[in-house]
């Protein structure tokens, strides 16, 4: 019957050797089918491992920044003053005097410059007459400051350490009167004021480079 079965397939041309050759090919058509499921399968995959590579950003340096402290409110800057400048734009309105200013100085600044301005944790203010080309000269506020507003902007600034805002502008021009007078820049017995803060001949005045008249302007 194997035999008949063979001669039947190989003289109707659509026998065995016929069917072998469609099960050869739904064999091929499976093969291709499986591999083109995997190939559907598989695409997602790719795109969305290449999507993760190509959409995660580098960190920046915001990411990278150690987040200390807090920002800072407009109420917090204008807390801090005007910005005061050497020719005294910025100066507010105000006076005092020496005598006042000592009191101020024996309770806010002695403790860290010395009773006498000689210095102690924070540098001298007063005193110091020798040159700054010598060997150990004295940056006090007589020989080293250009200009006398950058008193008044260091105490409206920073000045006491603990607490900048404890003055008033009256006091700080006051500690500005005393500080002068002590170093023989200012008469002790004088009101101070923004105007005439600002009019100082400070003796380093031109002890300075100014690079801005060398084509090199500050920011």
């Amino acid at each position: 019957m194997a035999m008949a079965r063979c001669v039947t397939s190989m003289r109707d041309g659509t026998g065995w050797i016929a069917g072998q050759g469609r099960l050869t090919s739904w064999r091929q058509a499976g093969r291709r089918l499986t591999a083109g499921l995997v190939g559907i399968v598989c695409l997602p995959v790719g795109l969305l491992l290449t999507s993760c590579a190509t959409s995660a950003p580098p960190p920046t340096a915001v990411a990278l920044a150690p987040h200390l402290g807090h920002p800072v409110t407009s109420d917090t800057l204008a807390g801090l003053g005007a910005q005061i400048y050497p020719d005294g734009h910025g100066l507010p309105a105000g006076s005092g005097l020496a005598v006042d200013g000592a009191v101020l100085y024996g309770q806010y600044c002695a403790s860290c410059h010395g009773r006498e301005g000689q210095g102690a944790t924070a540098p001298e203010l007063i005193g110091g007459d020798g040159p700054l080309s010598a060997a150990e000269a004295d940056k006090t506020l007589k020989t080293y400051w250009p200009y006398a507003t950058t008193l008044f902007d260091t105490l409206a600034r920073g000045m006491p350490p603990a607490n900048p805002a404890a003055l008033s502008d009256d006091q700080r021009y006051a500690l500005c009167a005393f500080l002068l007078a002590r170093n023989g820049l200012w008469p002790a017995d004088r009101p101070l004021d923004g105007a005439s803060l600002s009019a100082v001949q400070m003796p380093n005045r031109h002890g300075f480079i100014d690079l801005s008249a060398r084509g090199n302007p500050q920011p």
